[in-house]
């Protein structure tokens, strides 16, 4: 049989997959993923090492130089910390969709009778589960570096479930970005170049009130800020909750109403 009728014949294949038979692909794909994480020194430095050396900086470097109008500078920090280690986790869909493509792994994934969606699924699957493991990290670094979340145990809850909801959808974000990009080396550097203006032009280190005026009109409308500000009011209290709330998931469900279907239809065109 031709290469034309084997693909013809997968295709056929993957449109007859059951609900559970595209899960369990997906469900392969992502445990695949977490292995490959788990195996690369340069992810678990990138996800759980530089994260831990942020908190440091931040709280011993910087933190008496910064004024957080009332509250302990570490208190406001760790809510910041947390978004931007969610947001940057979210950077490695990108970068690992890259390498898969370049090294022709995403095309012998396309020759076998599996979901089309399990790829992508599964990937963004996987990074949520790293971060959800990185949180915790956070979490714990943070107590030990003399972080008190003083609300209720349901609001802290929110506040995570919040940021992980934002690191998912900057995952579809981040798959785009790989997608397009030509090489594994492109994808880090535009990952980059689009996420950092964002996270350092945001309240995730230092009010916005203390910032020039027109980088102050950028932060306040910046989703980073939106969310950082909820995690922050959620888990210690400074702030009003509901507005930046709602807000953030505003912006989450129009993100994801773009970047889903543009990172699948550019991913099909790319495997074509």
């Amino acid at each position: 049989m031709t290469d034309a009728g084997t693909n013809s014949l997968h295709a056929s294949e993957r449109e007859r997959l059951s609900l559970g038979e595209t899960l369990s692909d997906c469900h392969v794909m992502a445990t695949r993923q977490l292995r490959k994480v788990l195996r690369r020194p340069m992810y678990v430095v990138y996800l759980f090492v530089q994260p831990i050396l942020f908190v440091l900086l931040f709280r011993y470097v910087f933190g008496g130089a910064i004024e957080t109008g009332g509250i302990s500078y570490v208190n406001y920090l760790l809510p910041g910390i947390i978004v931007m280690t969610a947001v940057f986790g979210a950077l490695t869909t990108g970068l690992g969709l890259s390498e898969d493509m370049a090294a022709g792994v995403v095309d012998r994934f396309r020759s076998l009778p599996i979901a089309r969606s399990a790829v992508l699924v599964g990937r963004t699957a996987a990074d949520l589960t790293t971060n959800i493991l990185t949180l915790v990290i956070m979490l714990l670094v943070g107590l030990a570096v003399g972080f008190r979340p003083n609300q209720p145990a349901y609001e802290i809850v929110a506040a995570l479930a919040l940021v992980l909801a934002f690191a998912y959808v900057f995952s579809w974000i981040s798959a785009f970005v790989g997608i397009a990009a030509r090489n594994p080396e492109t994808a880090q550097s535009l990952g980059f170049i689009w996420v950092f203006p964002l996270v350092f032009a945001s309240s995730a280190f230092v009010p916005t009130a203390h910032m020039p005026a027109a980088v102050q009109a950028f932060a306040n409308v910046n989703p980073i800020t939106l969310v950082a500000d909820a995690t922050r009011a959620l888990m210690i209290g400074h702030g009003d909750a509901l507005r930046p709330t709602l807000e953030t998931l505003a912006w989450l469900a129009g993100l994801l109403a773009v970047f889903v279907p543009v990172s699948v239809r550019a991913f099909d065109a790319r495997n074509r």
